[in-house]
């Protein structure tokens, strides 16, 4: 594969809300778009609750992985954007019992605002290809 860059679109996911792939494989690298709790029609998903947008996030997240051939325990750095700290705790909890053991590096920020109305949290990964 080499340094080619590989668009990864996911069938049964949301598109991409602009020029972009839902990830890229990079060599032996996955980078995973920033994710929103969208159902496939493009909807948000439990709005104006954070611990409902992270298991849904998480869950996009794994099948966009799967559809690389990879999986959760694969993922090596996360990124958190949050709208209110106050959502740590319930994104931490989800984050706990999905990934268990497994401590990817991790980098979480609040920032002022995200897309879409009722949108907590934004989430990226990379995540080692197989």
């Amino acid at each position: 594969m080499g340094g080619r860059v590989q668009e990864i679109f996911v069938p049964g996911l949301a598109p991409p809300a602009g020029p972009y792939a839902h990830a890229v494989r990079c060599g032996e690298l996955i980078f995973v778009s920033g994710l929103l709790a969208l159902d496939e029609s493009g909807a948000l998903v439990g709005p104006g609750d954070a611990g409902a947008q992270a298991e849904h996030i998480f869950g996009t997240l794994s099948r966009i992985l799967q559809a690389c051939g990879c999986g959760l325990e694969d993922v090596a750095k996360l990124g958190f954007f949050l709208l209110d700290l106050a959502d740590r705790g319930a994104l931490s909890a989800v984050r706990r019992r999905v990934f268990g053991t497994h401590l990817p590096a991790s980098t979480l920020v609040q920032v002022a605002g995200l897309i879409g109305e009722g949108t907590l949290l934004e989430v990226e990964a990379v995540a080692r290809a197989r």
